[in-house]
């Protein structure tokens, strides 16, 4: 008996030494727990490990209130998602708070429920635990309205950084707020957020009639100075209409590229801070009013190779409005702009396409400075100049352009080419320049189509359902 428990004693001790040899993390086996109450989706989230699934049962979850807190690690995330994507509906009061890091939500439908205030889906679960590299994906919002359209509160409030919002869905939004916010923190805790917002279908929101209808807002004017450094990309705003700033640049150095702004009333705004990039963007007006395309307040910022058709905006919602601004500006007014390169756009059938000292008065008396336009096309047929100045436009560098219209609205400097750029239609609807004629090589490059419906948003919620929101 002795002689068997030494040996049982020498096997299990060799034993115990070889798994010590070869354990790594993946020798763990990753677990998807089923939950079908919020007690057991609470219960699954406080146990999950890296790399664990929480699969939340198809059906309709009212009242829901999800903190999703636990920590993944790169290459191991922890997912929260639908048993069948867009088969799990929460409604009435629910709302999703996400915090801590490595972390992924899929296939959630929040659907005509309603708050009092804060925020639908939030990535932070407490002011202490924001989200970092972390993803909200292949979900949707659509009517979660109060009764009062004046109660306000966001639908997806993005905080930490390096989080990802893509491939979702927001509709229908008919209430006080921006749909989607990037906040900044306080210093000295900020650093840039590094966000990613992408191929997400942004469709209808009607005129809320007030200042507060943003669909995207990035930064506040009281943290404009700060630098978010968030990638716009690859988003279809269909008749987002919520008020005359579409997009509400508030921070630093953001990228907006690649997107298509569909039949929507406002412009991509440059409200608040500098160095932004406008590039390879659409702007399809399709002859409604209230269109527009970019609005330009701030320094450094570069609108380049975007297409600008058939927008019916003025003022500021003009097709390129490029602001005065305030001396000794405070944070929630107008800087002046500084040093914008305007370079290789196309404009064509705008009604008001550059709108140069928008809004001066004797608050907003600083001109513009140190403008640059190169290489742009406007064929504009329109009543109204092509180059509509309530200042005298100076400092301005003109290099290559090709402009045609009713009037220049100005005497023509060097670097402004008055004449018909022949562009032609292509098989797509979009008009090119001819290579054989005056404006070859200028313009936006329209290396690919505006995007549709089909290229974005949830892979499960089918394009017929998303036209049901168009009206």
């Amino acid at each position: 008996m002795q002689t068997l428990s030494i040996f049982r004693l020498g096997c299990l001790a060799a034993t115990a030494a070889f798994a010590a040899l070869s354990w790594t993390p993946e020798t763990f086996a990753q677990q998807e727990r089923y939950v079908r109450t919020p007690a057991e989706l609470a219960r699954a989230i406080s146990n999950s490990d890296p790399g664990d699934a929480i699969v939340m049962a198809n059906g309709v979850w009212t009242d829901t209130n999800i903190a999703f807190y636990a920590q993944g690690a790169a290459g191991d995330t922890i997912t929260l998602r639908a048993e069948t994507p867009g088969k799990v509906i929460l409604t009435g009061t629910s709302r999703l708070r996400i915090g801590g890091s490595y972390l992924k939500v899929e296939g959630l439908w929040f659907h005509q429920g309603a708050l009092q205030d804060g925020h639908v889906i939030a990535f932070r679960t407490n002011q202490d635990r924001p989200a970092h590299h972390s993803r909200l994906t292949q979900c949707a919002v659509t009517a979660y309205n109060p009764p009062n359209w004046l109660t306000g509160y966001k639908w997806v409030s993005v905080y930490g950084t390096h989080n990802r919002v893509d491939h979702n869905y927001f509709a229908g939004k008919t209430h006080d707020a921006a749909t989607l916010v990037v906040w900044l923190e306080d210093p000295p805790d900020h650093k840039p957020n590094h966000h990613r917002i992408d191929h997400n279908h942004f469709g209808p929101r009607p005129p809320l009639g007030k200042n507060g209808g943003e669909t995207i807002r990035i930064g506040t004017s009281h943290r404009s100075m700060q630098d978010s450094r968030t990638v716009v990309e690859y988003n279809l705003f269909e008749r987002a209409s919520g008020e005359h700033e579409i997009i509400s640049n508030k921070s630093g150095e953001n990228i907006y590229r690649r997107n298509t702004f569909l039949e929507s009333e406002g412009t991509l705004t440059l409200r608040h801070g500098n160095r932004a990039v406008v590039k390879q963007n659409f702007f399809l007006g399709n002859g409604r009013d209230g269109t527009g395309g970019v609005r330009i307040i701030g320094e450094d910022h570069l609108v380049q190779d975007n297409y600008f058709a058939g927008l019916r905006g003025d003022s500021s919602r003009a097709a390129l409005p490029i602001m005065n601004g305030v001396p000794d500006s405070p944070l929630n007014r107008y800087f002046q702009v500084k040093n914008a390169r305007i370079a290789g756009n196309t404009f064509v059938d705008t009604r008001v396409t550059i709108l140069y000292g928008m809004g001066m008065d004797q608050e907003k008396s600083l001109p513009p400075q140190g403008v640059s336009f190169t290489d742009n096309i406007v064929y504009a047929d329109s009543p109204v100049p092509v180059i509509f100045a309530r200042v005298s436009p100076q400092n301005i560098t003109w290099r290559g352009n090709v402009f045609y219209g009713s009037d220049p609205g100005m005497p023509l400097p060097q670097g402004i080419q008055w004449e018909n750029p022949k562009l032609l239609a292509g098989k797509d609807g979009l008009w090119r320049p001819d290579p054989a004629g005056p404006a070859a090589g200028k313009g936006a490059t329209l290396a690919r189509g505006p995007l549709t419906p089909a290229d974005v948003g949830p892979a499960w919620f089918s394009l017929a359902s998303r036209a049901a929101y168009v009206h």
